[in-house]
């Protein structure tokens, strides 16, 4: 059975059990239980569909899926240091990883040599994180905003309130959101990092912040703000602004400049069930569940998970391909995120983007 449960709204407890030695026989069935959180939005729905009941079905092993804000990088510390686990693993984005793994608190997951695991893309794989989706940060807009004139394609574009009106939104948090203050200020893609010009990337947010109506804190939120018209544009993730696309709503996004990451299958230090959370590792990993993932606009790191053969045998219709951050056309477009420039700079930026925030 599978469960989601908002954070904040109620969270279910963990059954602590002993740990023992990682099986990876999937075919053993098992009454354990693990917690797993997400983002939310469509990949949520797409882990549910196609990994979550599924490995419960083949293992027996029950999986919660928790949905909370994104990158929570406070409430997995205050886990593992108070020994309470609300979830036992966490999707995180590639800038969480390296913050976390640093500080001891992501177990090591042992898979490196897994004839599943160890076939992945090598820069989506580190020993305390399995790369699962390479996503990004797009510029969506609705189309009846800009009907008859010229859409926004760039960061540039979206700081131009005067050439692109229209009500905005922002995420509330900085990953990304210096990114593209940078980029909406002139710096090439290949100096946004080397530069490390903090200073720049807030006078350029102190110019689009009068004009943002709603900072928003999770997927589904900017998803929602996107379906809904409470805002004309913003910055999304891709997977948010296909989906809005798909219950009609009339959406559309640029590739131009998209900022482009991936999100990894983790493992909270010392949390009961590890073992446990290792089978779902090596399941999730597998090159064809990862290929059914794709009409849900999900990229894949197995390399094969893209072959035609692979894309034949699951039926995967190749428009699908077309959407995903990874297709070489839409790639050429963006900037991968440097999840190490954030390693040793995301408490003090955080707090200093929290105080501009409220001043």
């Amino acid at each position: 059975m599978i469960k989601t449960v908002i954070a904040g709204l109620g969270v279910a407890s963990v059954v602590s059990v002993p740990l023992i030695k990682p099986s990876l026989k999937l075919t053993q069935k098992s009454k354990q239980k693990i917690i797993i959180r997400t983002s939310g939005g469509r990949d949520h729905i797409a882990y549910t569909k196609i990994l979550f009941e599924p490995f419960t079905k083949e293992t027996g092993i029950e999986v919660e899926a928790i949905i909370s804000n994104v990158e929570p990088i406070a409430e997995i510390k205050t886990m593992v240091n108070t020994g309470t686990y609300h979830w036992n693993m966490a999707c995180l984005g590639n800038r969480a990883v390296p913050i976390l793994s640093k500080d001891g608190y992501l177990e090591k997951h042992e898979l490196e040599h897994d004839p599943v695991v160890s076939t992945i893309m090598p820069h989506f794989l580190s020993e305390c994180s399995v790369g699962m989706n390479v996503y990004s940060t797009v510029l969506a807009y609705r189309e009846e905003a800009f009907k008859g004139r010229q859409a926004p394609r760039t960061w540039k574009d979206f700081w131009d309130v005067k050439n692109f009106p229209g009500r905005r939104a922002l995420r509330k948090i900085p990953f990304d959101t210096i990114e593209e203050a940078l980029l909406a200020d002139g710096v090439p893609p290949g100096d946004v990092y080397s530069g490390n010009d903090l200073e720049r990337a807030f006078r350029s947010l102190d110019k689009i912040k009068p004009h943002i109506s709603v900072w928003w804190q999770n997927a589904p939120q900017a998803e929602h703000l996107l379906k809904t018209g409470e805002v004309d544009l913003l910055p999304i993730f891709s997977l948010g602004a296909l989906a809005a696309i798909e219950v009609g709503a009339p959406v559309a996004f640029s590739w131009d400049q998209h900022i482009y990451g991936y999100d990894n299958w983790t493992i909270l230090k010392d949390t009961p069930n590890a073992d446990a959370c290792q089978q779902f590792i090596q399941f999730a990993t597998d090159p064809d569940r990862q290929a059914r993932l794709i009409p849900y606009g999900i990229a894949p790191t197995q390399p094969s998970a893209l072959t035609q053969e692979v894309l034949q045998r699951n039926r995967i219709d190749p428009k699908y391909v077309r959407l995903l951050a990874t297709y070489p056309e839409n790639l050429e477009k963006g900037m991968p995120s440097d999840g190490g420039y954030w390693a040793s700079r995301h408490s003090a930026v955080i707090e200093r983007y929290n105080h501009w925030l409220l001043g």
